[in-house]
């Protein structure tokens, strides 16, 4: 296979990705492809268990090995209804001073052993990106869980994994007025 997820043992999954070209190559555009199947593929109990694979919402090219500011999020968010991203070159233009916290933590494709502790992210984002899936520029405006994921993948360009913002001295504390994602 031409792309392999890697660990968070890796040096590549901490540098900083460079900004993509626009249009898309077709090795980018193959890559976006990929990634989006990927995720849904892990979120097929059967496919993921056959081929030893977690769930996942979220996707970026560094965790492929490749140092592009390229991501993808799937997952539902209705019965028929789901939420698709395949961003390049995402920028968060603006967020807001309150936090959220997911109840049970954040994980990562990238990151087998489990970090307990709270990750604090903003609770609303506003990012502008180009999003291959619907062939335009877009601006998303996301609130609680949806900024959540979008903020995890953010930081995969920047060379941040989500444990590095969990406080070492106190995992568990809770910030005023924040937002407990269940």
């Amino acid at each position: 296979m031409k792309y392999k997820l890697i660990k968070d043992n890796n040096p590549k999954l901490r540098k900083k990705s460079e900004e993509v070209l626009i249009p898309l190559s077709q090795e980018d555009k193959e890559t976006l492809d990929f990634m989006l199947f990927y995720l849904k593929k892990s979120q097929d109990i059967e496919y993921a268990q056959k081929h030893n694979i977690r769930p996942g919402v979220g996707l970026a090219a560094p965790q492929l090995g490749i140092l592009k500011r390229m991501f993808v999020i799937y997952y539902q968010v209705g019965e028929n209804e789901y939420k698709i991203y395949q961003l390049v070159n995402p920028k968060i233009i603006a967020f807001s001073n309150q936090l959220a916290t997911l109840e049970g933590g954040e994980g990562c494709l990238s990151v087998d052993a489990v970090h307990e502790g709270y990750v604090h992210r903003h609770n609303s984002i506003q990012l502008k990106a180009y999003d291959y899936y619907s062939k335009k520029d877009i601006i998303i405006n996301a609130d609680g869980y949806d900024a959540i994921v979008l903020q995890h993948e953010y930081d995969h360009l920047d060379g941040i994994l989500f444990y590095d913002r969990i406080d070492k001295d106190n995992p568990k504390a809770i910030k005023k007025d924040e937002v407990i994602i269940k």
